[in-house]
């Protein structure tokens, strides 16, 4: 099993060595999601309904995420300094209380989201027909919540500790089970919109299982131990230091979410259901366009966590760089194709027609400003890298909730703007925060590198 090297060896070639797996795998996790909005949104006669109803459920599935991404994205950085600065017991420590995280919040999340769904539900705007479709699909799929922690949660560690193919497998074993299930639960078994919600939770387990397996298996290069109550007992430090630089990865889920609460809020007043999946689709469209961005982003940041543990801030510029580089290549490529193409993107999660007139001006708008999502994307993965836990979680309430939010309730109302003011928030954002975080990421890696060679 090939291993990659973070601290020899071309920058470039092994960030694509990192990034190309992940990339992979991170479209592959998409299909957990999208395969089932696809799906969803064909089912005879009720589609386009439930295909909303599925889409009033994202707040709850993105907060399961923040905190996933929290002790994730928040531990494997450490893991990364750690092994960058050659202690390899601290490494496994982290790696080890970010587990426990993992599996305690898993159990408590999906505890209280089965007491609590419709409540939540109601509260996110879901009005009695939608609730038919939205409360079963929510209820089953939290059911997975443990199983879509660990796989996802620790992932990140997998990819760190240099096996990147591995990473991407994880992910495909699920992936593959999941386009299986989905047509077989929904359609041959009539089990609709229930049956999607099944598939995703057997798709996830298969996940777990895979992951678990690596950790626990001889190829693992720091394994996995399991915790017992003295370990728990002296591990509060380390909790405190995995939560610390996760808060920016929770925040930035977190804020998701109430962006998508917002949004669905207000479309459903101004523009109706038909809105608020025309949004669904938004979203799922941009999962998917973000996702080379992700990966890319992600699959810089252990190299940057690595090189930053050994100090050596000539790979770090470089990794920053190439990364930036690859990010603005693909974004334009993207938003261009959106532009002339919107209705083959909309086409892939709706086949309903009647839709496009509505759609087509949504995605244009929405997507305006693309290409901006370079910034926020390379400016939070470098704080993340660098331990910046300040900076990284500032800039992840700062575009969300301090720019979508309110405007998402300001352009509709108070500039008379309708649902175009929904759509119009997040581009606005994008340039504004995205800017703001990537002009200040420059100058904190210079000040860094500077105090740096003070010390030295």
């Amino acid at each position: 099993m090939k291993r990659i090297d973070f601290e020899n060896g071309k920058t470039f070639n092994i960030i694509m060595a990192t990034a190309v797996p992940m990339l992979v795998a991170q479209i592959i996790n998409l299909l957990y999601n999208i395969v089932d909005r696809i799906y969803i949104a064909r089912i005879p006669q009720i589609g386009t309904i439930a295909l909303g109803a599925v889409g009033l459920c994202f707040p709850l599935v993105i907060l399961i995420s923040a905190f996933t991404n929290m002790y994730g994205s928040g531990g494997a950085p450490l893991f990364s300094i750690a092994r960058g600065q050659k202690n390899e017991k601290r490494a496994g420590q982290i790696q080890d209380t970010s587990f426990f995280l993992l599996v305690i919040t898993g159990i408590i999340l999906m505890i209280l989201g089965e007491i609590f769904a419709r409540p939540v539900l109601a509260l996110f705007g879901t009005s009695k027909e939608s609730m038919v479709y939205a409360l079963p699909y929510l209820r089953i799929y939290l059911v997975g919540t443990v199983f879509s922690m660990i796989a996802t949660g620790m992932n990140p560690f997998i990819t760190a500790q240099g096996y990147a193919i591995v990473g991407m497998t994880t992910i495909l074993v699920g992936a593959l089970a999941n386009i299986v299930l989905d047509p077989i639960f929904i359609f041959i078994l009539g089990m609709g919109i229930e049956g999607a919600a099944i598939a995703t939770v057997i798709s996830q387990a298969l996940s777990a299982i895979y992951v678990l397996r690596f950790f626990f298996g001889k190829n693992c290069a720091i394994n996995l131990r399991l915790m017992n109550i003295d370990r728990i007992r002296k591990s509060g430090k380390c909790a405190w230091s995995i939560v610390g630089l996760g808060s920016a990865a929770f925040i930035m889920q977190f804020t998701n979410a109430m962006v998508q609460v917002a949004c669905n809020s207000v479309l459903a007043k101004v523009g109706g259901d038909l809105y608020v999946s025309v949004m669904t689709m938004v979203n799922s469209a941009r999962q998917m366009m973000e996702t080379p961005i992700l990966a890319i982003a992600e699959g810089t940041s252990p190299i940057i966590s690595y090189n930053y543990g050994a100090r050596r801030f000539d790979r770090i510029k470089k990794s920053i760089g190439i990364m930036v580089s690859l990010d603005l290549i693909y974004t334009a490529v993207v938003w261009l194709f959106i532009r002339l193409f919107p209705e083959l993107v909309i086409g892939v999660f709706s086949n309903d027609k009647t839709i496009l007139a509505d759609a087509i001006p949504a995605f244009n708008l929405y997507f305006s400003t693309f290409i901006f999502m370079t910034f926020q994307h390379s400016g939070q993965s470098t704080f993340k890298s660098l331990g910046r836990k300040k900076h990284a979680i500032f800039f992840s309430l700062f575009r969300k909730a301090f720019i979508v939010v309110p405007l998402t309730y300001m352009l509709p109302y108070l500039f008379h703007m309708g649902t175009d003011g929904v759509f119009a928030a997040e581009p606005i954002s994008n340039v504004v925060g995205g800017c703001a975080c990537f002009i200040t990421m420059l100058f904190t890696v210079r000040s860094m590198e500077r105090a740096e060679k003070k010390a030295g």
